[in-house]
Protein backbone atom coordinates (compact mmCIF):
# COMPACT_ATOMS: atom_id res chain seq x y z
CA UNK A 1 0.00 0.00 0.00
CA UNK A 2 1.29 3.68 -0.75
CA UNK A 3 2.47 5.79 2.24
CA UNK A 4 0.54 8.94 1.89
CA UNK A 5 2.65 12.42 3.71
CA UNK A 6 2.16 14.92 1.27
CA UNK A 7 -0.92 16.24 -0.56
CA UNK A 8 -1.54 18.95 -2.98
CA UNK A 9 -4.85 20.49 -3.26
CA UNK A 10 -5.67 22.24 -6.49
CA UNK A 11 -8.61 25.25 -6.08
CA UNK A 12 -8.61 27.35 -3.50
CA UNK A 13 -12.39 27.57 -3.38
CA UNK A 14 -15.17 26.53 -1.01
CA UNK A 15 -14.69 22.74 -1.38
CA UNK A 16 -10.48 23.10 -2.16
CA UNK A 17 -9.79 25.25 1.17
CA UNK A 18 -11.97 22.53 3.35
CA UNK A 19 -10.36 19.63 2.04
CA UNK A 20 -7.04 21.50 2.27
CA UNK A 21 -7.86 21.93 6.40
CA UNK A 22 -9.14 18.62 7.67
CA UNK A 23 -5.94 17.31 5.88
CA UNK A 24 -3.52 19.20 7.39
CA UNK A 25 -6.09 18.93 10.65
CA UNK A 26 -4.98 15.30 10.23
CA UNK A 27 -1.62 15.35 9.96
CA UNK A 28 -0.62 15.53 6.64
CA UNK A 29 1.31 17.97 4.42
CA UNK A 30 -0.65 19.89 2.65
CA UNK A 31 -0.26 22.37 -0.16
CA UNK A 32 -3.38 24.13 -1.65
CA UNK A 33 -3.12 25.75 -5.12
CA UNK A 34 -4.98 28.12 -6.80
CA UNK A 35 -3.85 29.80 -10.20
CA UNK A 36 -5.52 33.31 -8.36
CA UNK A 37 -3.56 34.63 -5.56
CA UNK A 38 -6.87 36.54 -4.30
CA UNK A 39 -8.82 33.18 -4.24
CA UNK A 40 -5.53 31.81 -2.17
CA UNK A 41 -5.85 34.59 -0.05
CA UNK A 42 -9.02 34.47 1.04
CA UNK A 43 -8.72 30.30 1.59
CA UNK A 44 -5.92 31.14 3.94
CA UNK A 45 -7.91 33.77 5.84
CA UNK A 46 -11.02 31.55 5.69
CA UNK A 47 -9.05 28.70 7.30
CA UNK A 48 -7.51 30.34 10.24
CA UNK A 49 -10.61 32.33 10.94
CA UNK A 50 -12.47 28.64 11.51
CA UNK A 51 -9.85 27.29 13.08
CA UNK A 52 -9.48 30.47 15.40
CA UNK A 53 -13.22 29.43 16.04
CA UNK A 54 -12.43 25.90 16.97
CA UNK A 55 -9.85 26.64 19.71
CA UNK A 56 -12.77 29.33 21.27
CA UNK A 57 -15.39 26.56 21.22
CA UNK A 58 -12.94 23.90 22.80
CA UNK A 59 -12.90 21.65 19.33
CA UNK A 60 -9.07 22.23 19.51
CA UNK A 61 -6.30 23.38 21.18
CA UNK A 62 -4.03 26.43 20.43
CA UNK A 63 -1.01 24.06 20.19
CA UNK A 64 -3.22 22.04 17.48
CA UNK A 65 -4.25 25.41 15.54
CA UNK A 66 -0.60 26.17 15.22
CA UNK A 67 0.38 23.06 13.93
CA UNK A 68 -2.39 22.77 11.35
CA UNK A 69 -0.75 25.85 10.00
CA UNK A 70 2.80 24.96 9.99
CA UNK A 71 1.59 22.17 7.60
CA UNK A 72 -0.14 24.12 5.14
CA UNK A 73 1.28 26.19 2.30
CA UNK A 74 -0.01 28.18 -0.90
CA UNK A 75 0.72 28.69 -4.35
CA UNK A 76 -0.06 29.95 -7.55
CA UNK A 77 2.37 27.34 -9.31
CA UNK A 78 1.09 24.21 -10.29
CA UNK A 79 4.53 22.39 -10.41
CA UNK A 80 5.62 22.47 -7.06
CA UNK A 81 2.79 19.53 -6.45
CA UNK A 82 3.79 17.27 -8.97
CA UNK A 83 6.36 15.85 -5.91
CA UNK A 84 3.19 15.45 -3.44
CA UNK A 85 2.17 11.78 -2.86
CA UNK A 86 -1.55 12.43 -3.54
CA UNK A 87 -3.07 15.04 -4.95
CA UNK A 88 -6.82 16.33 -4.76
CA UNK A 89 -8.25 18.35 -7.98
CA UNK A 90 -11.16 20.70 -6.57
CA UNK A 91 -11.57 23.18 -9.10
CA UNK A 92 -14.71 24.21 -10.89
CA UNK A 93 -17.95 21.38 -11.79
CA UNK A 94 -16.50 21.61 -15.58
CA UNK A 95 -15.11 18.79 -17.30
CA UNK A 96 -12.71 20.83 -20.00
CA UNK A 97 -11.21 22.91 -16.62
CA UNK A 98 -10.59 19.42 -15.14
CA UNK A 99 -8.73 18.08 -18.38
CA UNK A 100 -6.80 20.73 -18.90
CA UNK A 101 -5.14 21.20 -15.19
CA UNK A 102 -4.13 17.11 -15.43
CA UNK A 103 -2.94 17.93 -18.78
CA UNK A 104 -0.45 20.31 -17.26
CA UNK A 105 -0.10 18.38 -14.18
CA UNK A 106 1.21 15.04 -15.79
CA UNK A 107 4.95 16.42 -16.77
CA UNK A 108 5.46 17.17 -13.16
CA UNK A 109 4.26 13.86 -11.88
CA UNK A 110 6.50 11.84 -9.66
CA UNK A 111 5.76 8.01 -10.45
CA UNK A 112 4.29 7.32 -7.98
CA UNK A 113 1.58 10.26 -6.87
CA UNK A 114 -2.04 9.06 -6.80
CA UNK A 115 -4.63 11.72 -8.52
CA UNK A 116 -8.14 12.59 -7.13
CA UNK A 117 -10.25 14.60 -8.36
CA UNK A 118 -13.45 15.96 -5.82
CA UNK A 119 -16.02 16.32 -9.20
CA UNK A 120 -19.43 15.87 -7.36
CA UNK A 121 -21.06 14.19 -10.95
CA UNK A 122 -18.27 13.94 -13.85
CA UNK A 123 -16.88 10.45 -15.12
CA UNK A 124 -13.91 9.23 -13.09
CA UNK A 125 -13.03 6.89 -16.34
CA UNK A 126 -13.48 9.49 -18.46
CA UNK A 127 -10.95 11.92 -16.70
CA UNK A 128 -8.59 8.91 -15.86
CA UNK A 129 -8.25 8.45 -19.35
CA UNK A 130 -6.91 12.45 -20.03
CA UNK A 131 -3.94 10.98 -17.45
CA UNK A 132 -0.62 8.60 -18.11
CA UNK A 133 -1.93 6.76 -14.84
CA UNK A 134 -5.82 6.19 -14.90
CA UNK A 135 -4.70 2.89 -12.57
CA UNK A 136 -3.72 5.38 -9.54
CA UNK A 137 -6.78 7.41 -10.26
CA UNK A 138 -9.75 7.71 -8.58
CA UNK A 139 -12.88 9.92 -7.52
CA UNK A 140 -13.03 11.44 -3.75
CA UNK A 141 -15.97 13.47 -3.36
CA UNK A 142 -16.01 15.28 -0.39
CA UNK A 143 -19.35 16.98 0.61
CA UNK A 144 -19.83 20.59 1.99
CA UNK A 145 -18.72 22.07 4.42
CA UNK A 146 -15.55 19.59 4.38
CA UNK A 147 -14.74 20.05 7.94
CA UNK A 148 -18.20 19.23 9.31
CA UNK A 149 -19.90 16.30 6.79
CA UNK A 150 -18.59 13.34 7.80
CA UNK A 151 -19.60 11.75 4.12
CA UNK A 152 -16.52 11.20 1.44
CA UNK A 153 -18.15 9.07 -1.84
CA UNK A 154 -15.06 6.68 -3.22
CA UNK A 155 -15.71 6.27 -6.79
CA UNK A 156 -13.24 3.66 -8.57
CA UNK A 157 -13.17 4.61 -12.73
CA UNK A 158 -13.17 1.24 -14.34
CA UNK A 159 -8.83 1.16 -14.74
CA UNK A 160 -8.41 2.17 -10.62
CA UNK A 161 -6.38 -1.02 -8.91
CA UNK A 162 -6.63 -2.26 -5.41
CA UNK A 163 -3.66 -0.81 -4.34
CA UNK A 164 -5.02 3.02 -4.92
CA UNK A 165 -8.58 2.35 -3.46
CA UNK A 166 -6.97 0.51 -0.06
CA UNK A 167 -4.54 4.00 0.08
CA UNK A 168 -7.67 5.52 -0.57
CA UNK A 169 -9.52 4.26 2.45
CA UNK A 170 -7.09 4.33 4.53
CA UNK A 171 -6.46 7.97 4.09
CA UNK A 172 -10.37 8.41 4.10
CA UNK A 173 -10.40 6.52 7.58
CA UNK A 174 -7.33 9.08 8.90
CA UNK A 175 -9.67 12.08 8.17
CA UNK A 176 -11.82 11.08 10.21
CA UNK A 177 -14.64 10.18 7.75
CA UNK A 178 -16.84 7.72 6.80
CA UNK A 179 -16.23 6.80 3.17
CA UNK A 180 -19.22 5.08 0.86
CA UNK A 181 -18.34 3.36 -2.23
CA UNK A 182 -20.07 4.51 -5.58
CA UNK A 183 -19.80 3.28 -8.75
CA UNK A 184 -18.80 5.42 -11.27
CA UNK A 185 -22.15 6.42 -12.56
CA UNK A 186 -23.77 10.25 -13.15
CA UNK A 187 -23.87 12.29 -9.96
CA UNK A 188 -22.95 8.96 -8.34
CA UNK A 189 -24.76 8.27 -4.72
CA UNK A 190 -25.33 12.05 -2.92
CA UNK A 191 -26.01 14.04 -6.26
CA UNK A 192 -27.85 11.51 -7.67
CA UNK A 193 -30.63 11.45 -5.37
CA UNK A 194 -30.27 14.83 -4.50
CA UNK A 195 -30.02 17.23 -7.07
CA UNK A 196 -33.24 15.42 -8.62
CA UNK A 197 -34.99 16.27 -5.41
CA UNK A 198 -33.73 20.41 -5.75
CA UNK A 199 -34.55 20.56 -9.34
CA UNK A 200 -38.21 19.25 -8.54
CA UNK A 201 -38.36 22.12 -5.76
CA UNK A 202 -37.64 24.69 -8.43
CA UNK A 203 -40.44 23.13 -10.80
CA UNK A 204 -42.72 23.28 -7.65
CA UNK A 205 -41.78 27.39 -7.79
CA UNK A 206 -41.99 27.30 -11.25
CA UNK A 207 -45.32 25.77 -12.09
CA UNK A 208 -46.68 28.09 -9.27
CA UNK A 209 -47.65 25.28 -6.71
CA UNK A 210 -45.62 27.27 -4.26
CA UNK A 211 -43.36 29.85 -3.58
CA UNK A 212 -39.72 29.68 -1.87
CA UNK A 213 -41.13 30.02 1.85
CA UNK A 214 -43.50 27.86 1.24
CA UNK A 215 -41.90 25.17 -0.30
CA UNK A 216 -39.18 25.04 1.84
CA UNK A 217 -41.02 25.18 5.01
CA UNK A 218 -43.00 22.25 4.01
CA UNK A 219 -40.09 20.43 3.63
CA UNK A 220 -37.83 21.32 6.64
CA UNK A 221 -41.55 20.65 8.68
CA UNK A 222 -43.36 17.97 6.84
CA UNK A 223 -40.04 16.28 5.73
CA UNK A 224 -38.02 17.18 8.21
CA UNK A 225 -35.17 18.37 6.16
CA UNK A 226 -32.77 20.59 8.30
CA UNK A 227 -32.20 22.93 5.09
CA UNK A 228 -35.34 23.42 2.63
CA UNK A 229 -34.20 22.67 -1.23
CA UNK A 230 -34.49 25.79 -2.51
CA UNK A 231 -32.04 27.68 0.48
CA UNK A 232 -30.13 24.16 0.14
CA UNK A 233 -29.54 25.07 -3.69
CA UNK A 234 -28.28 28.37 -2.84
CA UNK A 235 -25.75 27.09 -0.45
CA UNK A 236 -24.55 24.57 -3.20
CA UNK A 237 -24.74 27.10 -6.05
CA UNK A 238 -27.18 26.97 -8.27
CA UNK A 239 -24.56 27.02 -11.52
CA UNK A 240 -23.22 23.57 -9.83
CA UNK A 241 -26.95 22.20 -9.71
CA UNK A 242 -27.52 22.54 -13.22
CA UNK A 243 -24.46 21.41 -13.78
CA UNK A 244 -24.80 18.37 -11.65
CA UNK A 245 -28.56 17.99 -13.73
CA UNK A 246 -27.00 18.45 -17.31
CA UNK A 247 -24.72 15.25 -16.30
CA UNK A 248 -27.23 13.65 -15.38
CA UNK A 249 -29.25 14.58 -18.51
CA UNK A 250 -26.93 13.54 -20.77
CA UNK A 251 -25.61 10.18 -19.23
CA UNK A 252 -28.58 8.65 -19.08
CA UNK A 253 -30.91 9.97 -21.15
CA UNK A 254 -33.95 10.47 -18.94
CA UNK A 255 -36.69 13.32 -19.16
CA UNK A 256 -36.90 13.21 -15.72
CA UNK A 257 -33.97 14.52 -15.68
CA UNK A 258 -34.54 17.95 -17.23
CA UNK A 259 -32.62 20.80 -15.73
CA UNK A 260 -35.52 23.22 -14.60
CA UNK A 261 -35.63 26.36 -16.90
CA UNK A 262 -36.16 28.41 -13.91
CA UNK A 263 -32.89 27.14 -12.67
CA UNK A 264 -31.27 27.73 -16.27
CA UNK A 265 -32.77 31.18 -16.22
CA UNK A 266 -30.98 32.32 -12.30
CA UNK A 267 -27.91 30.97 -13.47
CA UNK A 268 -27.51 32.65 -16.83
CA UNK A 269 -28.78 35.78 -14.68
CA UNK A 270 -25.71 35.23 -12.48
CA UNK A 271 -28.31 34.59 -9.17
CA UNK A 272 -26.32 31.78 -8.20
CA UNK A 273 -26.74 31.66 -4.79
CA UNK A 274 -25.28 32.55 -1.32
CA UNK A 275 -21.80 32.98 -3.23
CA UNK A 276 -23.67 35.34 -5.43
CA UNK A 277 -25.56 37.25 -2.80
CA UNK A 278 -28.84 36.27 -4.77
CA UNK A 279 -30.23 32.92 -5.40
CA UNK A 280 -33.75 31.55 -4.00
CA UNK A 281 -33.23 34.48 -1.65
CA UNK A 282 -31.57 37.49 -1.50
CA UNK A 283 -28.50 37.70 1.14
CA UNK A 284 -27.55 41.22 0.77
CA UNK A 285 -28.73 41.87 4.03
CA UNK A 286 -28.23 40.30 7.64
CA UNK A 287 -30.31 37.39 6.63
CA UNK A 288 -31.56 35.92 3.71
CA UNK A 289 -35.27 36.62 2.05
CA UNK A 290 -36.64 34.76 -0.26
CA UNK A 291 -37.05 36.17 -3.54
CA UNK A 292 -40.52 36.86 -5.52
CA UNK A 293 -40.63 34.68 -8.61
CA UNK A 294 -41.80 36.74 -12.08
Amino acid sequence: MTVIQTVGVIGAGQMGRGIAQVFAQSGYDVMLQDVSSDALGIAEGFIKDRLDRNVTSGKMTAGERAATLERLSYGSSIEPLGARDLIVESATEKEAVKVAIFETLLPHLSDHTLLTTNTSSLSITRLAAHTDRPERFMGLHFMNPVPVMKLVELIRGIATDETTFATLQGVVARLDKTGTVSEDYPAFIVNRILVPMINEAVYTLFEGVGNVASIDASMKLGANQPMGPLELADFIGLDTCLSIMGVLNDGLADSKYRPCPLLLKYVEAGWLGRKTGRGFYDYRGEDGIPVPTR
